[in-house]
């Protein structure tokens, strides 16, 4: 008999949560609150909430957050975004629903396809550019004692509708701030390489459901009481008990709508492509300061990458990024002490990106108050814990490093190996590797292990760990990692997990934040991971299988990192080709929709990475990847 589980509807709030609550008795009387319908250019009306600052003795500029997480959050002066300080230093403050969401109109469209060309397009042809375009001009016109300047802001689907809005934007619109912004569904979020990510089960009552009337109240809370009746306490379990991706579908997405096309579309296929915001950061000549957390489960792929195209493609866009020791959204919030899982990064950092790098950004291009000395790149070094400043991504004056294989699982640093060895582990998808350290329930995004001990997993058969000789001198990483690799197997399919840790020295004292069962002797801390799917390895659209016991080339490209590996530490790399339940499981055996896998189809392969593989880190690594279609 199956079980079923309640998920804390905490993990399903919006993005709302991460922010510090505003004081609101400072709202109400400082700002007149109003409420109107604001149509777009095919008549669809989108509700918007509006903040003006009760002083009428000046003119402010705007300051807008577009939503899919429901715009009335913002009400009573009930403020959770921007921060305290932005709200103090004066700004007419707006908040819309979506297209499709809450109190507005039309139909829901996740990562609605960009369409090139705002003026010359048909009244019919909309999408959240032109909606965010239409929004300030009925702004400007009709909201009294506005400047004539409008900034965007925004975290995780609320930063893609921020990078949405770049493609032919308004002329009044001079400074954006895409944080955690989704960039591409199959890369961030769902997707990574073709893996699905289990995490996200729990997503779909939220958004593969369309409202059939405006409200202000969630209408998907009868999914969400079906997907969770009891609490599970153990992920891993649960999911294994659950077996193949298609009898989720079953018993739980089967009317979902955006679970239909997720199965429907496994490979990155055109619905994917035209949901991809990167190819139409095209001509932008205004401010964008874009900014991600290092340890962001949810949301990496997309901040490191609309920076880099922006910074590509557009010379005149005055382009630069802020990553952080946070996880989704943290810099939101007001924490003293910034820890991730069992890791301490430092006191009031966000609070201090808040203050000297958030508001001076917006006062200074929609105000011409201060003087911003923001530089290209301001970039946490998670190894030293300190911030670095550089005057491009990835800075040019780190040298890279590249990792080798040699025999009893030593790692070689800028030398290589014996190319004639290999490394063999026999996976199972019965008994995959567990990506916690520690026993965890069912949770919406998993965000502790992005920091986790790792020493779990060397102790696994199926995990192969490659490890330096204690740092003789720090090491730094700074920049692109991409993972080359030579493979064979006894399957015809496999996903790869390629991690890069941080070992500790056995005599490291213990943080006094931890509880007594975490050591930090040996810790072995997850700096950055990525998994992919192997039948990607040519095309992202057109997936093949393995032929068994060939040699295979598989390059597997890691996000961004700034790391200082210090002397007294170690540099270790795990291989492995499972990793649940954080995402699903390969059969093993090629079929050609893992979503519709049988049971009978997940087999035992016995994994061989041969020694001519190869790990480059820092710098524009990943651009000496072989061209991947598409």
């Amino acid at each position: 008999m199956k079980r079923i589980f309640l998920l804390s509807v905490l993990t399903l709030l919006p993005i709302f949560i991460y922010c510090q609550q505003a004081d609101s008795s400072y709202v109400a009387n400082h700002y007149d609150y109003n409420e109107y319908f604001i149509p777009m250019r095919d008549g669809v009306e989108l509700f918007t909430i509006v903040y003006t600052p009760k002083d009428k003795s000046k003119d402010y500029p705007f300051i807008m957050n577009r939503t899919c997480y429901n715009a009335s959050r913002a009400r009573g002066f009930n403020l959770r975004a921007p921060s305290q300080s932005m709200i103090k230093a004066g700004y007419i403050l707006v908040y819309q629903d979506v297209r499709g969401r809450y109190m507005s109109g039309d139909t829901f469209d996740n990562m609605r396809p960009n369409i090139p060309g705002n003026k010359k397009r048909k009244k019919t042809e909309i999408d959240e550019s032109s909606d965010t375009y239409d929004t300030i001009d009925w702004l400007l016109a009709n909201i009294p004692n506005n400047n004539g300047k409008v900034g965007q802001y925004g975290i995780s689907y609320p930063g893609f509708y921020t990078a949405a809005a770049l493609p032919d934007a308004h002329p009044a619109l001079v400074a954006s701030s895409p944080q955690a912004p989704i960039a591409d569904f199959y890369f961030d979020d769902f997707h990574h390489h073709g893996t699905y990510l289990l995490s996200y089960t729990a997503a779909f009552p939220v958004f593969g459901y369309q409202k059939d009337s405006l409200t202000r109240d969630p209408w998907y809370t009868e999914s969400i009481n079906k997907f969770y009746s009891q609490k599970i306490p153990d992920a891993y379990d649960w999911y294994l008990d659950q077996g193949p991706l298609k009898n989720i579908t079953k018993e739980f997405h089967n009317d979902n709508f955006f679970w239909k096309q997720i199965i429907e579309h496994p490979n990155y296929d055109e619905f994917w492509q035209e949901r991809n915001i990167l190819p139409h950061l095209r001509n932008i000549d205004h401010a964008v300061l874009t900014v991600g957390g290092w340890f962001d489960a949810e949301d990496l792929y997309g901040p490191l990458n609309i920076y880099k195209t922006i910074e590509e493609h557009n010379p005149k866009a005055k382009n630069s990024i802020v990553m952080g020791p946070w996880t989704h959204g943290d810099w939101a919030r007001n924490n003293e002490q910034q820890i991730i899982n069992h890791i301490y990064f430092g006191d009031n950092i966000s609070k201090d990106f808040q203050e000297n790098v958030e508001l001076p950004f917006f006062e200074f291009h929609l105000k011409k108050n201060g003087n911003l000395n923001l530089p290209e790149a301001l970039v946490f070094d998670t190894g030293t814990k300190a911030w670095q400043s550089y005057s491009q991504w990835p800075p040019a004056e780190i040298p890279p490093v590249t990792f080798y294989f040699e025999n009893d699982g030593e790692l070689l640093v800028n030398k290589p190996g014996n190319q004639n060895l290999s490394f063999e582990y026999l996976s199972d998808p019965d008994f995959p590797v567990p990506y916690r350290s520690e026993t965890a329930g069912l949770r919406f995004t998993p965000r502790p292990f992005m920091t986790d001990d790792q020493r779990h997993a060397s102790r696994r058969p199926d995990v192969i760990t490659f490890e330096t000789d204690t740092l003789n001198e720090n090491i730094t990483i700074a920049g692109e990692i991409l993972a080359d690799l030579v493979v064979s197997m006894t399957g015809t399919d496999a996903d790869f997990v390629i991690k890069l840790i941080d070992v500790y020295p056995d005599d490291h004292t213990n943080y006094e934040h931890n509880p007594d069962n975490i050591t930090m002797g040996g810790y072995q801390q997850l700096v950055r991971h990525e998994t992919f799917r192997g039948r990607y390895r040519n095309s992202y659209e057109n997936p093949e299988p393995f032929v068994s016991g060939e040699k295979t080339s598989v390059q597997i490209p890691l996000q961004d990192i700034l790391h200082t590996f210090k002397k007294g530490h170690k540099i270790m790399i795990q291989i492995h080709s499972t990793w649940f339940p954080y995402i699903d499981r390969n059969p093993q055996k090629y079929v050609p929709n893992i979503f519709e896998a049988n049971e009978e189809d997940f087999i035992k392969s016995t994994i061989t990475i041969h020694g001519a593989s190869s790990i480059k880190a820092g710098g524009n690594a990943i651009k000496e990847r072989k061209k991947i279609k598409p």
